[in-house]
């Protein structure tokens, strides 16, 4: 099999691609800024990035801050990827970034921007939001009495799992370019994912629609972060919520 290198090998996503990589037979190297023998900054590049690519014949990047350097980090890991020969990168990427003008979007659409014209094999898989995000947000907005939810906004979530299992297999095939986007099973309002947040963590909240303002807003009003002809994903938020709280919502 191959040497796969998977950047931001400890994070959400990193995590369970490494997993399903080892279990097709694939060596992997993950790299982040503090797993060693591959800790390497992408954003300040350096030495030891020639290090953890070389000898590689896929590098999966995973790697994201919402804080900004990812357009950097690119630069230097397609740049080291090109040095030592490196045969396929694959990117994921979020659907929407060419449809929603947030600022963490634009600078996903610009990296991948960066793939395509890298001379590399590429591929580029975009996927809806992961369970976990929605689990983080609502976590923040049920702290207040009043949960405010941005009015008119839905979202189709899907299982990092099922993105692993993706990326693992486009990983281990040819370059394929922009493949499909992958969504979630079900497309839903914020007020019932919110609702579904509450009951399965025990809490009570009003909650209250709040009509926000500006370019971004619109977009994600505007259903642009969604993939309603791509829903292939499986698993569903509610089925998320009884794993992470060991509850079936409404059991409580």
């Amino acid at each position: 099999m191959t040497t796969i290198l998977v950047t931001g090998g400890t994070g959400v996503l990193g995590r369970p691609l490494g997993e399903r990589l080892r279990a097709d037979g694939h060596e992997v190297r993950v790299l982040s800024r503090h797993a060693r023998p591959y800790a390497v900054d992408l954003v300040a590049g350096g030495s030891g990035l020639d290090a953890a690519v070389a000898g590689v014949d896929t590098i999966v990047h995973c790697a994201t801050s919402p804080r900004g350097g990812d357009e950097k980090a690119a630069e230097h890991l397609i740049e080291a990827a090109k040095r030592a020969g490196v045969g396929h990168l694959v990117y994921i990427s979020i659907v929407g970034v060419d449809r929603v003008p947030l600022g963490y979007y634009r600078s996903k659409l610009a990296v991948e921007r960066l793939v395509e014209g890298s001379g590399l094999g590429w591929t580029i898989l975009r996927a809806t939001q992961f369970h976990d995000l929605l689990v983080l947000l609502f976590d923040v907005l049920s702290k207040p009495p009043v949960m405010m939810l941005p009015a008119g906004v839905s979202d189709q979530p899907v299982a990092v799992t099922e993105v692993a299992d993706r990326l693992a297999e486009l990983a281990g095939g040819a370059p394929a370019g922009r493949v499909d986007d992958l969504g979630g099973p079900e497309i839903l309002t914020f007020p019932e994912l919110a609702r579904a947040y509450l009951t399965a963590t025990g809490r009570r909240r009003p909650l209250l629609h709040v009509p926000l303002f500006g370019s971004a807003y619109r977009g994600f009003r505007d259903g642009g972060h969604l993939a309603p002809e791509r829903a292939a994903g499986k698993g569903t938020f509610t089925e998320h919520l009884e794993r992470r709280f060991g509850t079936k919502p409404g059991k409580r």
